[in-house]
């Protein structure tokens, strides 16, 4: 029976998945992928570090699936989107990438939406530049780095790099080509958009765009010695993890929002008409003539994560020396905090958040009497709260019915079931396993006439979910609650950039 490799390389985790054509997975390797912070605010990775154990992570998987490499007859690769990867004359690196999180263009960015070039690229693209987007990290390479600049030769993102590794083509597809400089109307670029940017020396610079189905090449001798793969194995575009994450969690579709509570708080839905407005990316969705717009904001679980590191440090080792979790433990201690009332509060923008650049985070109403529960209770609202702010907006353009969430956090019932208090809405927790992977490999097998299409899932997708209503009294609970964290955050507005300042952070 043939078999498909999705690959999904993350902010810290890059993954090879091998898949049944029924979706089942027959084997999945992981390898860390160490980010690297030279300076505050920059964050970036060693490209060739990236590709050497995602092949690693490849070798592992192949060896582990049971079957012959020659049953994989396709592959396709996701990856954090946004950033930049950049490549020479000699398609070598050229520096090392900046990734998503990387937030040394806010104040190009901020400039920008400060000025007509916010509305003139919302108009044009179909969104308004943030710090991530390719638009202004390029500019701040250009103001900052100029011969750096002037070497660049290709400016790709973090998928495609890992399609040249695997068969020396360089290009991108429909959904990643978007991020910055595609008209969003003829979802194909525009110079102009260059041009607006302050970028006219990369005109005809573009890397080629693919379907996500398309077959882009296949697997060379090199990386087949590598990996294990067989030579010629047909690699497709693959797409955007954004995009991907929604496929693969049956949650790509008009009429309901994918929600993924990840490193990023994620909220997409598609449509078939553009729709522009601020609070949204309109990209392309993965067929022409299919939009996919997505709220965003780098707010999301690593902020739970990063708690986890600062405060539960020596809890999570003695949970795992007795065999136990350090989440089931929080999760105990958080059940019992919503049993009694609590002022505390939490602002989950460590990395970021939807209300500009020089956004930080915070706890607020915190006394004596709080315990670590009150704390964790707070965490896990505030990153629900804004996951609220984003869907709210999609439901002002587009009014999806009922939610679809993945994310490690979906598998928890008490936390999909604070998502359908908090949103108000049906949320359906889907048990999807490598949700962006199967995206990719969806788009994989449409390419290699496995499916009709990148839609046409294989699985028996009511098997794997299940769905959360919102209880009406925490409902109107959490509609209270909700009004006084966007109060705090109105408030904290002004006195963010002090703050960042008083940090030393370059405004």
């Amino acid at each position: 029976m043939p078999c498909i490799l999705g690959i999904d390389s993350g902010l810290t985790v890059t993954k090879a998945v091998i898949f049944d054509a029924d979706g089942t997975v027959l084997s999945t390797a992981r390898r860390r992928v160490p980010q690297l912070i030279p300076a505050p605010q920059h964050i970036e990775r060693d490209m060739d570090g990236m590709w050497a154990a995602t092949a690693d992570a490849i070798r592992e998987a192949v060896f582990a699936c049971g079957r012959p490499a020659s049953d994989i007859v396709a592959i396709a690769a996701t990856a954090h989107g946004d950033g930049i990867y950049l490549l020479d004359k000699d398609t070598r690196p050229l520096g090392n990438a900046i990734v998503s999180l990387d937030t040394r263009a806010d104040a190009i960015a901020d400039a920008w939406n400060s000025a007509e070039i916010g509305e003139q690229s919302l108009a044009l693209t179909g969104q308004k530049p943030h710090a991530s987007a390719p638009s202004a990290i390029l500019r701040w390479i250009r103001d900052n780095e100029p011969e750096r600049y002037a070497r660049i030769a290709h400016f790709i993102a973090a998928k495609d790099w890992l399609r040249f590794c695997l068969c020396g083509t360089i290009g991108t597809d429909r959904t990643e080509a978007s991020t910055s400089f595609t008209d969003v109307r003829t979802q194909d670029y525009t110079d102009g958009a260059l041009r607006l940017f302050g970028l006219d020396g990369l005109v005809g610079r573009q890397p080629p765009i693919a379907g996500s189905t398309d077959v882009v090449g296949g697997v060379t001798a090199a990386t087949a010695r590598l990996t294990g793969l067989v030579e010629g194995t047909p690699v497709m575009a693959g797409l955007h993890d954004v995009t991907a994450s929604a496929l693969g969690m049956g949650g790509y579709g008009e009429g309901v929002v994918a929600v993924i509570a990840g490193t990023y708080s994620i909220n997409e839905t598609v449509s078939r008409a553009p729709k522009v407005d601020a609070r949204w990316f309109c990209r392309n969705g993965i067929l022409p003539g299919e939009w996919n717009s997505m709220s965003i904001s780098p707010a999301s679980t690593a902020n739970y994560d990063w708690f986890i590191d600062q405060f539960c440090a020596s809890d999570a080792k003695a949970a795992e020396a007795a065999g136990q979790s350090i989440h089931a433990i929080l999760g105990e201690e958080f059940e019992a905090a919503r049993a009694r009332p609590s002022s505390v509060f939490f602002h989950p923008y460590l990395f970021g958040s939807p209300f500009g650049g020089a956004s930080s985070a915070g706890f607020y109403g915190l006394n004596a009497w709080h315990d670590r529960g009150d704390l964790v209770r707070a965490v896990l609202e505030g990153i629900a709260f804004n996951h609220r702010v984003h869907v709210d907006a999609l439901r002002d353009g587009f009014a999806p019915r009922s939610a679809r969430l993945t994310g490690g956090v979906s598998r928890n019932p008490a936390m999909a079931g604070l998502f359908a208090d908090i949103l108000g809405m049906p949320v359906t927790a889907t048990r999807t396993e490598e949700a962006a992977a199967w995206g990719a490999a969806l788009c994989a097998g449409a390419g290699a006439g496995l499916f009709a299409s990148p839609t046409d899932d294989p699985r028996d997708l009511a098997s794997i979910e299940t769905t959360y209503q919102p209880d009406p009294d925490r409902q109107k609970a959490y509609d209270e609650k909700y009004r006084v964290f966007l109060d705090l955050a109105e408030a904290m507005k002004p006195l963010w950039p002090t703050l960042r300042r008083l940090g030393g952070a370059a405004q």
